[in-house]
């Protein structure tokens, strides 16, 4: 009889749709494949709605997911395809070459014909993030972050100075010691430390190329280990906290939540905060799932299955 209530209770749609999700998130973590070079897998973002500073207000963020450089390009807005394609050639691809892989938000520009068709052109695969999943695009998010802690701790009152400090925060950035690669951005990819300030300059003989090249395959040997080993530990740690996969096939329905769901009701505190449950059309991969929504809604259909995030049975 314990059996029989307790399926009762899981098959009640008043509870699903009402009660808040208690249990740890579903999901193991999914790191995302590992470059083999410098430059050759990208993540891009925007700094939206800053403070005018030299007729700019957005900054575009990419960052190599190797070596973890990452340049700051400031733009007066937020860019269309056709300007954010021209932006990237010149700043992107005339220095580093084109890139084998994209990741990025699903924002206007990425997700356009043009910037699809564009990317296609150069033989550039990309990728998304799931909705209010931006872990996926975390390299991107972190650079931000920290760009943004730098721009708080030096801009004027006035924060119209902003855009000044770019190239030096790019550089402070480039030039620190990534905690993941063991190595710095600049010597990861160029092999050596650049100067801090000019007084510093010393006569320094020209290494033979042949060692050269060798002292960067050493190093670019060094950051796939230090990467693959610290993946390895942010996977333990993270799957500690999390929850295996429920096995869904496409068909199957699920519950989604409302965390990020606008709905017209008149208090979201009373509201559902599950909806649905809605069918699931695709597997995107293990942990991400397209689901067939109503048009109402107005939303992506890819989410990644976190319960207080996306859904639960």
């Amino acid at each position: 009889m314990r059996q029989d209530v307790r399926l009762f209770v899981l098959a009640c749609q008043v509870c699903a749709r009402s009660k808040t999700s208690k249990s740890l998130p579903v999901g193991l973590l999914q790191p995302l494949p590992m470059p083999k070079r410098p430059w050759s897998h990208l993540s891009m973002d925007f700094i939206v709605d800053l403070p005018k500073s030299k007729g700019h207000t957005v900054v575009l963020t990419v960052v190599d997911r190797f070596s973890k450089m990452a340049h700051f390009v400031p733009l007066p807005k937020l860019p269309t395809a056709k300007e954010l394609a021209v932006v990237f050639a010149r700043e992107i691809v005339r220095i580093h070459g084109v890139p084998s892989e994209i990741v990025s938000d699903r924002g206007a520009q990425f997700v356009s014909r043009f910037w699809r068709v564009f990317c296609a052109e150069m033989g550039v695969r990309l990728a998304f993030s799931s909705a209010y999943h931006p872990q996926t695009n975390g390299a991107a998010e972190r650079a931000n972050q920290g760009l943004e802690q730098y721009i708080r701790c030096f801009t004027t009152q006035q924060q119209d100075n902003w855009s000044e400090l770019l190239p030096w925060a790019e550089y402070a950035r480039n030039n620190a010691v990534n905690e993941t690669t063991g190595h710095s951005p600049f010597s990861a990819i160029y092999g050596f430390f650049p100067l801090a300030l000019p007084l510093q300059f010393t006569e320094q003989a020209i290494p033979a190329l042949d060692d050269h090249l060798t002292q960067l395959q050493e190093i670019w040997r060094q950051i796939r280990e230090n990467m693959e080993r610290n993946v390895a530990v942010q996977k333990r740690k993270a799957d500690r906290h999390r929850l295996q996969v429920p096995s869904y096939n496409v068909g199957d329905r699920v519950w989604l939540s409302t965390r990020n769901v606008k709905l017209r009701v008149p208090s979201m505190k009373m509201a559902p905060r599950f909806i649905g449950p809605y069918k699931i059309i695709r597997r995107i991969n293990p942990v991400a799932y397209a689901l067939a929504l109503p048009k109402h809604l107005r939303m992506h259909n890819v989410f990644h299955h976190l319960p207080t995030e996306a859904f639960v049975v």
